[in-house]
Formats: C-alpha cells, structure tokens, sequence
C-alpha cells in the first residue's frame, strides 16, 4: 500500500497534514540518501515546494513540470508512485537521481544540466496554446541557473500572452558551490518584494472603480516597483507578473499564493529556501551534502573512505604546485571549484581563481582571453558539462591555437546516468585541429602531464575519470613523456597479446594480465597505455599488431576503440581487435558501476573469459 499521497488525495490535505507529509518525505529522502547516496541537500531544500506543486496541480494529467537540473526531484518521484523503486535509488534497476521519462509520465524530460528548463517550460507552453490544451507548463529553477545565457535566452523570448506559464524561482544562495556574480546581487536586493506585492494589491483593489484615478496609481505603481524591488524590476521589465520573496519553506505560505496566481500572463515566482533543510550537517555545510556518496545519518560521516587522492584531487595539486612556479597560471571553473578539488588554490591564490557560475562556453571564451594576453589558464570542468562549450572549445580555443588547459573531470561512465556519463569528450573532442589530449593512468603521470601541457604553449586537453588515483605504476620506469609517444608498460619478449588501456583502465589492465595468467599461464601479454590520445601513437600500434588486441576503454567505441581500429585500417595490418567498451548506438543509463560493467560485459571476469574463449 503507497505510503505518499496521489494529486487527488492531496487535494483535500489541510496545512497541518501538508506538514507531516513534508517531515515525512524528508525522513525518506535522507534514509535513502544515506544508503544509496544521492544529492541530498538539493532534494530536502525543495520538498515543501514540491509538495505545494503536487497539490494544486496534476503532473500525470494535463500540467506539466520541468526541474531544471533534476536533482531536486526525489520528493517528486516519491509523490508520484516511485516508492519502491526509489528504495533502490541509482541502482540500476531503481530510480534514477535525475528526472527520468521512462520512470513516470510525470517527468516529462530528462533533466541534469541547468539553466534549460524554462525554454523547455515555454515550448511547452505555446504547444497547449497552439492545440487550445488546458493545462499549466511550470519551470523550477535554482538561483544557480541565472548564471546560464540560456535561461537569459529564454526569458528574452517569453511573450506577454503565454498565460500557461509558470516560473518558479528556488533562490537557495547555492547551485553546487555558493553562488556568485551580478546576478546572486541582484537577488539579494529583491528582499522587498514581499512589501510591493502587497502594496500593488493594494492599489489595484482601490483604483478598480475609477479609470482615470487607476491610470494615476498605476504610474505609482511604477515608481513604487522601482524604490522597493531595485534590480528586482528586470523581470517585470522581461513580461513577467513577478511574486515574492517568500518563505519557500513554508508550506502555509506556499499553499496562500500558490492558488491566487494569477492566469493573464507569464509568472515568476520567488522562493527563498534552504538547502539541506531538516538535516543540519547538510544546512551546515550544502556543498559537502549536494552530491554524496552513502553516510551515517548521525554523524554525517561517509561510511568508507578513500586512502588515496582521487584523479581530480591528483589534478588540481599539480595545478596547485605549478602555480606555485608560475605566478601566470589562473584557475577557471564553472560552479565545480569543489566537486574538481581546487579548495586549496582557492585558498592559496584567490586572486587568480575563477568561478564563472553555471556558465561553461563564458568559462571556455572566457579562459581564451586570458590566455590572449599572456595568462595560462587551466579550466576545470566535468566532462559532461564540457559538452555545452564546444563551440568555444573549438573557435576561441583551438582555431586561435592558445595555450588552454582543460582538466576534464569524470570522463567515462558515473553513477548518475546518461546526463552525467563523460562517455564522449573524446569523441567530441578528437576533430578539433592544434588540440592534445593527454590522460593519466596516476598520480605521478597526471603531474607530468601537467608538466608537458604547460611545456606545449597550446591547447591541452587532460581527461580523467572519478576514481581514486594510484600514487605511481611501477610495472616499469616511467619514460618522459613525447609528443603522439605510447608508453609500452609491461613488454615480455614472447608476448602473445597486447592490451591498451589508457587511464584508469591502466590499474584494471594489471589486474586482468593476472586473471589470464592464473586461467592460462601460456598467455604472455603486454599492456600498452597510449598517454595520447590525440595524436595518436599509429606507429606503435602498427608494430605490435603481430598480436590480438585488447581495447579496455572507458569512453563509447569511438574512443581508443576507435583510435587503434583506425591506425591498423590506414596501415593495412589485419589483427584480432576485441574491444571492451561502452556502446555507441546506446544510452548507457544509471547504476554503479559495479551494476553498470556487469550489465555491458565489462567486468574483469567477463572481459578475461571472453578473451579465453578468443584465443588458442
């Protein structure tokens, strides 16, 4: 028997049952969170929001709802029969973290970047107009996506006659890290909002029965917006009927305006919230609490820690240590200062960090500057988020040839599904002409990546997963590194088999020469890890093709797949090639990846077993 409430049912809830439901969604949200991980403090923040939603409007009917990131909605799928899958929350076969079309009619789109959901809510919108639908299209966004152009674009292109339209601003002060820039003043400057509002009812109601005085109060209303919204007027002036700020907390207060909205015109409405709400290490400290892997509910504490750095903190402590050399290097990262490892250099060099918000192609253009007039930025962005600033990758950076680093975060698979998989940055990334891509298999590796990038005086890509980072591979020396050079880590004389694998496939390459060898002693192999994925090591390729090939790739097959598939092609050599990497013509969903390399035939024991069956 579901424990949540339908739309129906939550239509007859008073105040006072709307409050036990929030504590009690919230409890749920934690309970699970602490289990299976999650973004916690984004979900807790909202759930008073969401439960007013639910209940004055039907998403399994004719309204709709577009979350702007998506990982405020576990509140969201627990209202609208998600229960039991929600236990099994990132699992494979359990609810996703971000909104998910296949999991309820109620989710409209997927959604896991920012800044997209009020185009997507006016499409919606002029869709029900144009087919005479009934029906309200709503967009919650954090305060966080008005750093985005997009949504400035949207609203730029909202008509006065879109009166299914509704905005709901979740002002947070957050969007992973604290917010910054104009628009985070902005916003603190609306606190008065609440006092014009009832000032404009005010004068509306006295002028109704007199046209010219209405006409009179309606030029002081004008004026009165101004005194007591300041910069807040910029979203009258953009069409919009603006509300607010009000306690978007409060579920009493949601449930007084949200019924008296009026229906003539687009709406924004303004929320202020917090995040992490009812959990006090995660009011406490929200950047912590925003994406977290399981923890003890009582102490707030993971419940395994890691021994080793991970790749992104090994990649910002070179980064680190090299500013310490070069008083040119900058730092640039679009609202991931924490999640990629800089708080060091934040705190060591402030004056020569970045933080660009939610704003990945200003962050790109913004870092091709710098580097116009002698600068050596370094941006740190996660892979998935890297796919907004292509065109800035391609035209500010590489056609002008300029020494930009680009530290690419959480390139392969991650537990947070298909808006999240960094599964394609090379692919994206391997037509773009004067651009290197480098990827390190450790620690050492990443610090002489680094080294090389720096050395270049051109555009640098340095790709890594989310892992922990071995400190060194010590199958061999490590040899300097050179320009399109592999390095051949492990080279027996009888070798029978070659493996490539590149990054943090390099550890699993380790483990798997032990798995073949243990089965077959016979097998003799030798592990290559390219280090360049563009350009490419052909000749290396070509000279050992005398064996089968071994591809574990943690990118789609138009990754290294691809790479060596390519450079045998051009040289006319005929090898055995099985490759073990992530579909291309799939969407790879969420899960563990435990879950997710079972799924696809990518474990050690599936990959040593299929190449068992292969060979002799």
């Amino acid at each position: 028997m579901p424990s949540f409430p339908t739309h129906q049912e939550l239509k007859n809830y008073s105040v006072d049952e709307l409050r036990d439901l929030c504590a009690k969604l919230r409890q749920r949200i934690l309970e699970t969170t602490a289990r299976q991980g999650g973004h916690l403090a984004s979900s807790l923040g909202a759930v008073e929001l969401t439960v007013a939603l639910h209940k004055y409007f039907d998403f399994n009917g004719n309204d709709r709802l577009f979350l702007d990131v998506g990982h405020q909605s576990y509140a969201h799928k627990l209202l609208t029969g998600r229960e039991e899958s929600f236990e099994k929350l990132r699992s494979i076969d359990g609810c996703s973290g971000f909104t998910r079309p296949e999991e309820s009619p109620a989710d409209v789109v997927y959604a896991g970047h920012a800044g997209v959901a009020v185009s997507q809510a006016l499409g919606a919108a002029q869709a029900k107009a144009l087919k005479n639908e009934p029906g309200r299209s709503i967009a919650v966004i954090g305060d966080g996506s008005l750093g985005c152009g997009i949504i400035w674009e949207a609203l730029n292109n909202i008509p006065p006659s879109c009166k299914q339209l509704l905005i709901i601003l979740n002002d947070n002060q957050m969007s992973i890290s604290p917010n910054i820039g104009a628009f985070r003043k902005c916003l603190n400057r609306i606190l008065s909002g609440r006092f014009y509002n009832r000032v404009r009812r005010a004068i509306r109601s006295r002028g109704e029965r007199f046209a010219t005085f209405k006409r009179l109060l309606r030029r002081a209303e004008h004026t009165l917006k101004g005194f007591f919204m300041s910069d807040g007027v910029l979203f009258q002036e953009l069409g919009l009927r603006y509300f607010g700020p009000i306690d978007g907390n409060d579920i009493g207060e949601l449930c007084r305006i949200l019924p008296k909205l009026p229906s003539d015109r687009p709406v924004l409405l303004h929320l202020l919230t917090v995040k992490g709400k009812g959990y006090k290490p995660a009011e406490t400290k929200p950047d912590d609490y925003h994406g977290i892997a399981p923890f003890d509910i009582a102490t707030g504490e993971p419940l395994k820690k890691s021994t080793c750095p991970s790749f992104s903190d090994s990649f910002a402590q070179a980064v680190t240590s090299l500013a310490e050399e070069h008083p040119e290097v900058a730092v640039i990262s679009p609202a991931m200062l924490q999640g990629t490892g800089f708080k060091e250099f934040v705190d060591k060099y402030p004056e020569r960090c970045f933080d660009t918000g939610i704003a990945e192609s200003h962050a790109i253009a913004f870092a091709s500057g710098l580097a116009s007039q002698g600068l050596r930025p370094v941006v740190a962005i996660y892979s998935t988020f890297l796919q907004r600033a292509l065109d800035n990758v391609f035209h500010d950076v590489c056609l002008n040839n300029l020494p930009v680093i680009i530290g690419i975060d959480r390139a392969g698979a991650v537990p947070d599904g298909p808006t999240h998989h960094g599964l394609y940055s090379f692919s994206f990334l391997r037509q773009m002409p004067n651009l290197t891509i480098l990827e390190p298999s450790c620690c050492k590796e990443m610090r002489s990546m680094l080294q090389y990038a720096w050395s270049l005086k051109s555009p640098v890509a340095i790709c890594y997963p989310r892992a922990a980072c071995p400190s060194e591979q010590t199958a061999s020396m490590q040899p300097p590194l050179e320009s399109r050079k592999a390095w051949i880590m492990q080279n027996p004389s009888d070798a029978n088999l070659t493996i490539w694998a590149s990054g943090g496939e390099v550890a699993r390459a380790f483990e798997l020469v032990k798995r073949l060898q243990d089965a077959k002693p016979s097998i003799r192999p030798r592990i290559v890890n390219p280090r360049f994925l563009l350009p490419f090591d052909d000749a290396t390729a070509v000279e050992l093709a005398d064996t089968p090939q071994v591809i574990l790739d943690d990118y789609s097959a138009d990754g290294l797949t691809h790479s060596v598939r390519n450079a045998l092609s051009m040289a006319g050599k005929q090898a055995e090639i099985l490759s073990f990497c992530w579909p291309d013509n799939a969407i790879v969903p969420h899960g563990s990846l435990c879950e997710l390399r079972e799924a696809y035939g990518l474990t050690l024991p599936q990959i040593a077993k299929a190449i068992l069956a292969k060979l002799p």
